[in-house]
């Protein structure tokens, strides 16, 4: 497999993080590369769930909350554009990286709305694995914190706004 070949040449070892607390959605039905994706995100402090298709991680998107997911594109059952059309049709906000060999870009150009966080061609490195998992996690992090409410909100009125 090139993919292989291409996954280990990274620049440096991987320095094992404290767990984040953070929970990621691996779907991919290459089982070598399910287990490698999984096991450099446990690895790296991140808790991880895996779905060998789109049906498998629908069942598991419904039964569990993730941070974020993790998805190939050509999968049997339900593709990873399938599953985003899923994902969109039920108002689901999760930080997506498509993880694929071949882009769905004219599926995108037609409809961006399902456009994913990040597409990440194949082949990739386990630095840019960890790397774009990073940015995206970080970037949906930064989006909460601008509309959550302020941290001494609790029991007091908004000002300028009567009490309901």
């Amino acid at each position: 497999l090139e993919f292989r070949r291409v996954l280990f040449r990274s620049g440096a070892p991987l320095q094992r993080q404290p767990n984040l607390g953070q929970r990621i959605l691996v779907v991919e039905n290459d089982p070598l590369i399910r287990r490698l994706n999984s096991e450099v995100l446990i690895y790296s402090g991140y808790q991880v769930d895996t779905a060998e298709d789109g049906a498998a991680a629908w069942e598991a998107l419904y039964a569990s909350n993730y941070d974020l997911l993790i998805t190939d594109n050509e999968m049997p059952k339900v593709s990873g554009l399938d599953l985003l059309k899923k994902i969109h049709a039920t108002r689901l906000a999760l930080p997506t990286i498509m993880a694929t060999g071949i882009s769905p870009a004219l599926e995108f150009f037609r409809c961006p709305w399902l456009k994913p966080d990040v597409v990440l061609l194949k082949p990739y490195t386990f630095d840019e694995l960890l790397e774009t998992v990073k940015n995206v996690l970080q970037t949906a992090a930064d989006a909460s914190d601008l509309t959550a409410p302020p941290a001494n909100w609790r029991g007091r009125p908004l000002s300028n706004h009567p009490r309901l």
